[in-house]
């Protein structure tokens, strides 16, 4: 027998956004027209009433590794046959508005994008023997990083929280959503650490997600140790490599949801 009648009060404005694309085109005259996108989005929450949200490792870590791969691709004594595109989307915390906006007027057809391998979550407690794959089992990506992982000595495994539906949650989806092949590795998913308790791995990540993620205290730490990052980026690295190289496109593994969307694309 109870009601209740509330006022709310908004503030809209419109802000323009850009993204920032960089290309290594390819070295084989036939295939350089056909590319591998590697994604990090550079936005995060800005200001509010707790202070400034400085991102630093969701997804300023994103922007250097996209920085440093690019450099990585740049220094090789030949580029790889297929273009690499280094693309910085924004206004991911905002619904990924940049990334659809690229999916859906891409500059470089996605019919003849190969992959998308995206950047948005880091590994800043040292060495690991496993790296997460969200989505695990959905491409042949899967297979790609599975190989250049087990050359590390480690080895890849599903998303230990699938409840929380991270496959939707990043960039790497507007690009699966129009049927291209997506990669979205999850560093902060490791569970087996070098030298460290069996239990590390989910007390590290309930402290990440209960005192940092999306609050002002994500800022650069003096106890970050970013060894393990680093060799999660060699095989972020391998991967589209690789692809690059390959004889044929990556597919969706049979019964996918987005595999029908890029086999119309590719007849």
């Amino acid at each position: 027998g109870v009601t209740a009648s509330m006022t709310l009060h908004n503030k809209l404005r419109t802000i323009d956004s850009a993204n920032v694309l960089g290309k290594l085109e390819g070295s084989d005259p036939k295939l350089k027209d056909e590319y591998v996108v590697y994604t990090a989005h550079w936005d995060h929450l800005g200001t509010g009433p707790e202070g400034i949200f400085h991102g630093a490792q969701d997804n300023g870590l994103g922007c250097a590794s996209l920085i440093e791969l690019a450099r990585a691709f740049a220094k090789l004594p030949a580029p790889p046959k297929r273009s690499i595109l280094f693309l910085a989307v924004t206004a991911e915390e905002q619904g990924l508005l940049g990334s659809e906006y690229y999916s859906v007027t891409p500059i470089y057809p996605l019919a003849k994008t190969l992959a998308n391998i995206n950047m948005d979550s880091w590994n800043t407690s040292g060495r690991a023997k496993d790296l997460t794959l969200v989505g695990y089992g959905a491409s042949d990506l899967d297979d790609y990083a599975k190989a250049a992982a087990a050359e590390q000595g480690r080895i890849v495994h599903a998303d230990p929280e699938p409840e929380k539906g991270f496959f939707y949650r990043s960039d790497h989806f507007n690009f699966a959503k129009q049927g291209v092949p997506a990669l979205n590795p999850d560093g902060e998913g490791a569970d087996d650490f070098i030298g460290k308790p069996a239990d590390f791995g989910k007390k590290w990540r309930d402290e990440w997600n209960d005192k940092r993620y999306h609050q002002p205290a994500d800022v650069v730490l003096p106890t970050w140790d970013l060894s393990g990052m680093r060799e999660d980026m060699k095989v972020y690295f391998a991967v589209g490599y690789r692809v690059a190289q390959a004889s044929t496109f990556p597919q969706w593994k049979p019964g996918n949801e987005f595999k029908a969307k890029r086999d119309a694309m590719l007849k």
